[in-house]
């Protein structure tokens, strides 16, 4: 089983210099291939990678087109049995790739695959992007086990399991190559954010298994694109979400869920107003008017076959701030 493993860089050559050496050192060259692909970096991240690791393939994207368009763009040119998407923030572990290749091999239905994901900056809690594996809930919400929120869970070996999941972290994620090239690769019109839900949830639609494989670890540090400070990452966030649901949704359910999803963003901007930050409310009104905006367009991409039963929970929003749970075996 051929492995491709890709790091999407842009002008990140101090993430490069931190993290590279962990995948090259425990990555098998057997079986591995390990390529940079670069989204125009305008840094001498490149120049870095030839001159320190001339075992690593470089790949140069045209332009910047953000996650989706920068992984579709550099996918075209590798041959693998599975690619392996892994954000230039990420140090592997010893041994972090067989359990993962045991997953494809003892079940030729598991599509994608995700290893635990633990906080570089705190190495005994989960990280806040994929943790032990993710779900939604009804309207769209993302949570993880070891994640809600911003309430995140101490690795106590509590999720060191093999278990189906909803979606997988684009963080450090595990695709076959017919799988991706099937569901024609990430929605590129979401730039960065959420489009690996959109990517999972359209597996899901076909039959595909997504698989969290405990007995794989990773760190990361999260953020290292754009800050959790930043309004752009708010506006992605908002705006994508909302996208994904347009696209998935059952027919039945649409416009209730869309309707409902709608309010309690409005009430997200209420919430960053009365917390003095109302260029972040300013983000979240800019994302619902590209909502509108792309409606019907991405009303057009919906499938025939969407899932009647894809949450995990009916409201993550009243299970945590409401309800105050902040574990995932609390739900």
């Amino acid at each position: 089983m051929k492995i491709a493993i890709i790091i999407l860089n842009w002008n990140g050559q101090k993430l490069l210099e931190q993290f590279l050496p962990s995948i090259v050192r425990y990555s098998n060259p057997e079986y591995c291939d390990i390529y940079v692909a670069d989204n125009a970096s305008t840094d001498t991240s490149v120049e870095y990678v030839k001159s320190n690791f001339t075992s690593v393939k470089i790949i140069q994207n045209s332009k910047n087109g953000g996650y989706a368009k920068g992984y579709n763009d550099a996918l075209i040119n590798i041959d693998a049995d599975i690619y392996a998407l892994v954000n230039s923030d990420i140090e592997v572990t010893k041994d972090w790739l067989q359990p993962i290749i045991s997953a494809f091999k003892n079940n030729k239905a598991t599509a994608i695959v995700q290893p635990k994901i633990l906080d570089y900056k705190n190495k005994v809690f989960f990280e806040y992007a994929g943790a032990g594996g993710g779900y939604i809930d009804k309207y769209g919400f993302p949570f993880c086990r070891g994640r809600i929120f911003n309430s995140l869970e101490k690795d106590t070996q509590q999720y060191n399991d093999t278990k189906e999941i909803f979606w997988a972290s684009g963080a450090c994620l595990f695709i076959r190559k017919e799988v991706f090239e099937t569901l024609g690769g990430f929605d590129e019109t979401y730039f960065a954010h959420q489009e690996e839900i959109d990517l999972c949830w359209r597996a899901k639609n076909m039959g595909f298994t997504i698989k969290y494989v405990g007995a794989s670890t990773v760190y990361h540090i999260g953020g290292a694109t754009l800050q959790e400070s930043n309004p752009k990452k708010t506006y992605l966030n908002f705006r994508n979400s909302l996208f994904t649901l347009t696209k998935n949704l059952p027919s039945r359910q649409l416009f209730p869920i869309l309707f409902i999803r709608l309010i309690l963003d409005g009430i997200a901007g209420i919430r960053f107003l009365l917390q003095m930050k109302p260029f972040f409310t300013w983000m979240i009104i800019k994302s619902h008017g590209s909502f509108y905006a792309n409606l019907n367009r991405n009303l057009k991409k919906r499938t025939k076959n969407n899932m009647k039963n894809y949450y995990y929970t009916k409201s993550i929003v009243w299970q945590h701030f409401i309800k105050g749970k902040k574990r995932f075996n609390e739900l």
